[in-house]
């Protein structure tokens, strides 16, 4: 959409935020001078406007990407990289105020889950730890002598960095997402594109604004681009053979689409794709206490992978389980994401929107018992927002019990025994994360039957710069954050000299 096609600022709460591109060093205009507007889904308004880069913009950030990698000393100069990161994790700190507002303004997100959490400056954290890192990681290492074919040789082991990445970041989660990809590539000595989401931009050009007026980061090394049709960027990065590594958070189709492009050249590929994660109430757990669970499919309305949307429950407490979340899910205060004390606002989009309320209709027509919530609520009259939803009766094999909803809608089913359970939170063609509520020693019994990638017991969380994160099956290939993370950037040389 053009300036001119766009609608005008209504909602300036947050700010101005940065409109322009970053390729090669500069703060940049869209090559075709279009511009698109970024939305408050919470009031369905423009809170500004962004650049609407297209496929020469790409271009020309992959070759400021290749140039960088290739012609300047950024891969191998440690020090640089430590200078040009901790300027930028200063940067992004003294900027926290602007940041939690605009992430709130663009996602929809509650100030209340903004503020020390995943959408504010909680993912400085996941710079501090890489700049950590780099410190005491083994980027050389040996093997001991062995007599290879009669000549006594010692192995060198070397990390290198792995070349130009192309980091494709979703709207959910934007800032700790975006963190969580270029933080581990550019203190690897990768050289990045980060393409932003078109829903949520600000939060990757005020990295490139931060990174162009405030780091000694050489031109080209980081690269950020928005653009209003994410294929018109995306499809050109994938499968750009000058590309490297594609690293990837989204949806599972799109994902596999990335991969089928990235073959063409038999690029790296990270994939953290989608979940349909369960919880599995154990009849020895804690039973109201571990219900309160439940409200996580309400957190950020329910717009997160690792989300567990399947409850699962013992037959003997099913029906009092699920009369427990009707009473609590009708209590459960939502709306302004301004105010205190809320875990849920809107969906980010009018699309999102639609998709979530058309398969609640796809679980009526299933059979399955809607409980509580199941529509737009009466009390809101804009903003993209969805009731907090319960569905009871559910079988696995209906499609809301099989596919990723991306809402505040929690599916119900009974199980009989602990085989049972682990045999409904199997079948899937997810494998992202779960929880599991019983006494210790059962529940970590029945998590190593689990196929996911991660697990949370009683409560306890995993998230964390230092954890890896990602999935078993359709949930997607590789780790992100960690040292496995770390390694998604890196390459390893083997070197043979005289022993």
């Amino acid at each position: 959409m053009s300036t001119a096609a766009a609608a005008t600022q209504t909602d300036s709460s947050a700010g101005q935020g940065e409109a322009r591109l970053l390729i090669d060093g500069k703060l940049v205009e869209a090559r075709s001078g279009k511009r698109y507007p970024n939305i408050n889904p919470a009031t369905q308004e423009t809170i500004g406007m962004v650049a609407d880069a297209g496929a020469a913009d790409a271009e020309a950030a992959i070759a400021a990407a290749r140039r960088a990698f290739d012609e300047s000393d950024w891969s191998t100069n440690r020090e640089l990289r430590r200078k040009c990161l901790t300027q930028l994790r200063d940067g992004l700190r003294a900027a926290t105020p602007a940041l939690c507002e605009q992430a709130s303004a663009e996602t929809g997100a509650p100030m209340a889950i903004t503020r020390q959490g995943p959408q504010g400056d909680g993912p400085i954290a996941i710079l501090d730890y890489y700049l950590e890192l780099m410190q005491r990681y083994a980027w050389d290492s040996e093997l001991p002598v062995v007599n290879t074919m009669g000549v006594p040789s010692k192995r060198l082991i070397w990390k290198e960095a792995a070349g130009v990445v192309a980091a494709i970041s979703p709207w959910n989660f934007p800032f700790q997402i975006n963190m969580a990809k270029i933080c581990p590539a550019l203190a690897a000595g990768c050289s990045v594109v980060l393409k932003a989401a078109p829903e949520t931009p600000w939060t990757a050009t005020l990295i490139g604004r931060i990174a162009a007026e405030q780091t000694d980061l050489p031109p080209g090394v980081l690269n950020v681009l928005t653009s209003a049709d994410p294929a018109a960027v995306g499809e050109v990065l994938s499968a750009d053979p000058r590309v490297d590594v594609v690293s990837f958070t989204g949806s599972t189709a799109t994902g596999r689409r990335i991969m089928a492009q990235a073959a063409g050249t038999v690029k790296r590929v990270f994939l953290e794709l989608g979940g349909k994660s369960a919880n599995i109430l154990l009849d020895d757990a804690d039973f109201n206490t571990a219900l309160l669970s439940g409200f996580a499919v309400c957190y950020h309305a329910g717009q997160g992978c690792a989300i567990p949307t399947r409850l699962l429950l013992p037959q003997s407490r099913y029906a009092e389980g699920v009369e427990f979340l009707k009473y609590a899910f009708a209590q459960l205060p939502y709306g302004d994401p301004l105010g205190e004390g809320q875990i849920m606002g809107p969906l980010i989009s009018a699309r999102q929107q639609a998709r979530v309320l058309d398969y609640i209709e796809i679980g009526k027509r299933e059979g399955a018992r809607l409980v509580c919530g199941g529509g737009k609520p009466a009390h809101l009259s804009r903003g993209y927002y969805v009731e907090p939803t319960l569905f009871a009766d559910v079988r696995n094999e209906m499609r809301i019990a099989q596919e990723e909803i991306f809402g505040p809608v929690l599916v119900a089913i009974p199980y009989r025994d602990d085989d049972d359970a682990v045999r409904i939170a199997n079948d899937s063609i997810y494998g992202l994360s779960g929880s599991i509520f019983g006494s210790p020693e059962r529940a970590l019994r029945m998590a190593r039957r689990i196929r996911s990638g991660t697990l949370n017991i009683n409560g306890a969380n995993f998230y964390a710069p230092d954890s890896p994160f990602g999935g078993y099956k359709q949930s997607g290939v590789g780790r992100e954050m960690g040292v496995q993370g770390f390694e998604e950037y890196l390459q390893t040389k083997t070197v043979a000299v005289p022993g």
